[in-house]
């Protein structure tokens, strides 16, 4: 038996690159359908699975999408729905860009949780076994993924600012719930780089209400949830990332400054 969320439900806000409110509503799946999105805002709304096929870029976020139909930074609820079980579902968007809601996946899964999971028949579910270790690398920044018993994804960022700092967190699904341990880390950003992403067209959506942001030496906005909050977030952008191939390896996932585009280019060497 797999599973779908028991109820619908919707959360509204603002999209982190875009500006723009979008209002996405989670629906149960009758059938096993997988995870998909539909643009209920487009004509014909057209259904854009969460699989890594359907990718189309990765810069700052992860955006799916199918022909002319496009839906932004999705990692935060495919890590969430992906964390909770949630095999098979439908999520309706009326906008190009999921709400960002506090900068974490907090607000997804307590709506989750809120409405609970019912089980469906269907048959299993594809699994992907590694004999042998994966990786994919870019300068000094890797991630791979490791044949291992079980599953655990540890991550390593180095950043030139004292707020930051070089911070590593290995995260053990089995031992920490992703609701307490991950879900609730909030995306993090350099107050020296947010004029160049506003004048390239990015986060205009992005504030203080939604989003860590540091100067060299402190944070603007504390206090964190976690003292290594930001390596934290990096896991849970792993994990939505990794969402994207329909269900998670047992493996070790192991990342140093990486990026959505080096989480989805693991993704494509897993799958192929």
């Amino acid at each position: 038996m797999q599973q779908t969320v028991s109820s619908a439900f919707s959360v509204s806000g603002i999209g982190l690159h875009s500006g723009d409110q979008t209002r996405v509503t989670v629906i149960p799946s009758e059938h096993p359908t997988g995870r998909y999105f539909v643009r209920i805002d487009l004509p014909e709304k057209p259904q854009i699975p969460a699989q890594v096929s359907a990718v189309e870029q990765t810069l700052l976020s992860t955006e799916l999408g199918i022909g002319s139909a496009k839906v932004r930074t999705v990692e935060h609820l495919l890590a969430a729905l992906v964390a909770s079980g949630v095999d098979h579902v439908r999520i309706e968007i009326d906008g190009p860009e999921l709400p960002l809601l506090d900068g974490s996946a907090k607000v997804w899964v307590e709506n989750i949780t809120r409405v609970g999971l019912t089980s469906i028949a269907s048959s299993e579910l594809p699994r992907v076994t590694l004999d042998k270790p994966v990786w994919i690398q870019q300068g000094d920044a890797f991630v791979a993924a490791l044949p291992a018993a079980s599953t655990r994804f540890s991550y390593g960022i180095d950043f030139p600012t004292k707020a930051i700092g070089n911070q590593w967190y290995s995260w053990h699904p089995d031992t920490e719930s992703f609701a307490e341990a991950i879900a609730p880390a909030r995306t993090f950003a350099l107050a020296s780089q947010i004029a160049s992403l506003q004048q390239a067209g990015l986060i205009k959506g992005g504030s203080l209400d939604n989003a860590l942001v540091c100067d060299h030496q402190n944070w603007l906005n504390p206090p964190l949830r976690f003292n290594n909050e930001p390596v934290r977030h990096k896991i849970l952008d792993l994990v939505g990332d990794l969402s994207l191939l329909g269900t998670i390896p047992r493996a070790h996932f192991l990342a140093y400054k990486a990026s959505h585009q080096l989480h989805v280019q693991l993704a494509q060497i897993i799958k192929e």
